[in-house]
């Protein structure tokens, strides 16, 4: 078996007895070299399946025109659009993305900007993880000059750009429909982690019930990660209650359909008897059956003016520009699942 190295310039350069910095030249096309020793060198270089070293080219020019993404999960339609709407307009300028998922692992996340700023990436753009409680490793990008810009999760702890949804006002858009609905003993599900989307859902249903005078019951309020099984187990701890909710809220798509399978399990009609609701707007949410009302997030929006505020902060440089939050207007997805009336 070979043991040769990687397969550099000066190899090429060698093959064709030219210098090393005219293969350099050649490679990126500069109008200096003949079209001939383009195609040369070209033809030469897919020959010995020379890869161009991406981290020394920045080295060089300053520039990696890469971009590092940090999502939770990347096989959720809300993180994934929101890279699509990423990639809309770092593509037009001709940037490539990397995308990182964190898994909501505090440690995988402090190991994947680690692995970002050794690759040279000319920025990061991140959605903070639930279980992430300290920053130093978003603090550490920051000391670097590196432009760093957060969206959906995010914090203010950090003096960066912030592009998020308006959460509150999607929630209490949410529970003021369950209220008009008819529904006076409504449930919410949220998260225990101290994550700024989930505060805010709560925030929002709080201040909802108390406006149109419904009394708080902590028993209707049930902590989780809020996955399908969270749903199931939250749903079922609502039902051993002496009077079971009229509505259920819950801060995730995924945690209301735990949700629906179990109240259609017990023959619970959905309207009439519960009401469900759930927040993201999840492809799926309009194929179930009553299909689901629901938060829409607007991630690709979100994802396109995220990647402006990147490029806006990047064409700065060492100017730099004031940390700006932009905050989008939610939409409700009033379906079946809550229609009463």
């Amino acid at each position: 078996m070979s043991t040769k190295t990687k397969v550099t310039i000066h190899d090429i350069a060698e093959k064709l007895n030219i210098t090393a910095s005219t293969v350099s030249r050649a490679l990126n096309d500069n109008p200096r070299i003949s079209d001939a020793t383009k195609k040369a060198v070209l033809k030469t270089a897919k020959q010995l399946n020379y890869q161009p070293n991406n981290i020394a080219a920045a080295l060089r020019h300053g520039k990696s025109y890469i971009i590092g993404v940090i999502v939770p999960t990347a096989d959720r339609f809300f993180f994934a659009s929101v890279v699509r709407g990423i990639e809309e307009i770092a593509n037009n300028l001709n940037y490539k993305v990397i995308i990182c998922q964190s898994y909501d692992n505090y440690e995988k996340e402090v190991q994947t900007i680690e692995a970002l700023l050794n690759a040279r990436v000319d920025g990061i753009i991140a959605s903070i993880g639930k279980n992430t409680e300290n920053f130093d490793h978003f603090k550490k990008v920051q000391s670097k000059g590196i432009p760093l810009v957060l969206f959906d999760r995010t914090t203010d702890e950090l003096e960066v750009s912030q592009v998020m949804i308006d959460d509150y006002l999607g929630s209490y858009k949410t529970v003021e429909h369950l209220i008009q609905q008819g529904c006076r003993r409504i449930a919410h599900f949220t998260s225990p982690k101290k994550v700024s989307v989930f505060k805010e859902r709560l925030r929002g249903y709080t201040d909802a019930l108390r406006d149109y005078e419904i009394p708080y019951d902590e028993q209707l309020v049930i902590k989780s990660d809020l996955q399908l099984e969270d749903g199931r187990e939250s749903m079922k701890k609502l039902l051993k209650l002496k009077q079971m909710p009229d509505a259920v809220f819950s801060a995730s798509d995924y945690a209301a359909m735990g949700a629906m399978q179990v109240l259609k399990e017990r023959d619970i009609q959905i309207p009439e008897q519960v009401a469900l609701a759930g927040f993201s707007n999840e492809p799926f949410t309009s194929f179930t059956d009553p299909p689901l009302t629901t938060v829409d997030q607007r991630s690709i929006k979100m994802g396109n003016i995220t990647a402006e505020l990147f490029f806006e902060h990047f064409k700065a440089g060492e100017k730099g520009i004031v940390s700006q939050k932009t905050v989008l207007k939610p939409e409700l997805i009033v379906r079946k699942s809550t229609l009463r009336k």
